[in-house]
């Protein structure tokens, strides 16, 4: 059993929308609190396989207002004063950020663990084995770690991590990283052999993010520090609403990893642990269907099938959710139908990608009743 670092500090990042889910996911019940993989949510499922490593009273989680009060009831033994709600959604540097100058008050060896709410992990014990080395090695300096994927397939879906020399058993320099590629670049990404997804899974100690906040996203660091200081006090709430928006609206990889990889791979100080742990974001539903497939969580063929009960006759590839209904499924390959008590989603596994654009229609209509 791995033995828990007293300044480990897990902060899960559960702010999203998970449009891409809908009609299971809205803003009240977004995909982060839902059970898509079994009989706990999505982010129930992050916290439990991280407890080995660090206690619940290290725990941190950033969330928004519509969801608070749910993750505050699924998360019951977590201090609810370390479940921030953003009072504005500024993407993942201002809330990383915010952590980790409120963490770095708190304690100054604290070594934290950016974790999102929604990935699925399938062995979760090697899991924890990468994590406990990249605490070791975030804390060893003023490094920064992040958790890379060996892809399987030229996925265009990811950002991917160029790995440059290698120090050990699954551990590489970084040389840069690259957003979302076009499909050649993707095809080229997985020939060369030394790249890999950047999982969203990153370790540092709360000195070398804020620092690095302060150097590479110099008008924001200023003021999370600020709301940083005012914790604790009647007069937090107030400064979190007032600063935060004021906050740019930028990612950890744009704001941080990007620019410090320009440095140069032996200057950067940013290294990458090969994440073979059976990793999953599960961003679309046919992510989901892959994975669930994976397990064995099927209703009959290639089929991935949740409902009262079925049938099915040629017809394979498909995902189709409807808990309350009986469902026959034939002569139809590789669709998607997900039905809610007032919604109804048909698509492709092609194109589940799209379904946050259903969101998107729905807002312009106004329909927010299905949102």
């Amino acid at each position: 059993m791995t033995p828990k670092n007293p300044h480990f500090y897990p902060v899960i990042l559960a702010g999203g929308s998970g449009t891409r889910f809908w009609p299971r996911s809205r803003r009240k019940m977004a995909k982060q609190v839902l059970n898509l993989d079994g009989d706990q949510s999505m982010i129930q499922q992050t916290v439990e396989r991280l407890l080995p490593l660090a206690d619940e009273d290290k725990f941190w989680v950033i969330t928004n207002n519509q969801i608070f009060e749910v993750i505050s009831g699924q998360l019951g033994k977590m201090p609810k004063k370390q479940i921030v709600s953003e009072p504005a959604a500024r993407n993942t540097a201002p809330a990383i950020g915010l952590a980790a100058s409120l963490l770095a008050r708190e304690d100054p060896k604290a070594v934290i663990g950016m974790f999102p709410a929604d990935h699925a992990i399938k062995d979760e014990r090697n899991f924890r084995k990468v994590v406990a080395d990249a605490v070791e090695l975030a804390a060893a300096g003023e490094n920064i770690v992040v958790m890379g994927v060996a892809p399987i397939r030229p996925e265009t879906g990811y950002g991917y991590i160029e790995a440059g020399e290698k120090l050990g058993d699954g551990l590489y320099r970084v040389r840069r990283f690259t957003e979302k590629p076009n499909q050649q670049r993707a095809d080229e990404f997985l020939s060369a052999g030394n790249y890999y997804w950047n999982s969203g899974m990153f370790l540092w100690s709360a000195s070398t993010l804020v620092n690095a906040m302060r150097e590479h996203l110099s008008e924001t660091a200023p003021y999370l520090e600020e709301i940083a200081a005012a914790w604790g006090t009647s007069r937090f709430q107030s400064v979190f609403e007032h600063l935060y928006q004021k906050c740019e609206n930028i990612s950890i990889d744009y704001a941080v990893l990007e620019p410090r990889s320009a440095k140069g791979e032996h200057s950067s100080n940013l290294y990458c642990l090969r994440a073979d742990f059976g990793w999953n974001d599960l961003g679309s539903w046919t992510a989901l269907f892959d994975h669930q497939l994976a397990q064995g969580k099927n209703g009959e063929g290639s089929n991935v099938i949740e409902a009262e009960g079925h049938f099915v006759l040629n017809a394979e590839g498909n995902y189709v959710y409807s808990p309350k209904k009986f469902v026959a499924a034939v002569g139809v390959k590789n669709v998607v139908v997900v039905e809610t008590e007032d919604a109804i989603l048909v698509t492709t596994r092609e194109h589940s990608q799209d379904v946050g654009k259903v969101v998107k229609h729905l807002a312009e209509k106004k329909l927010t009743n299905l949102i």
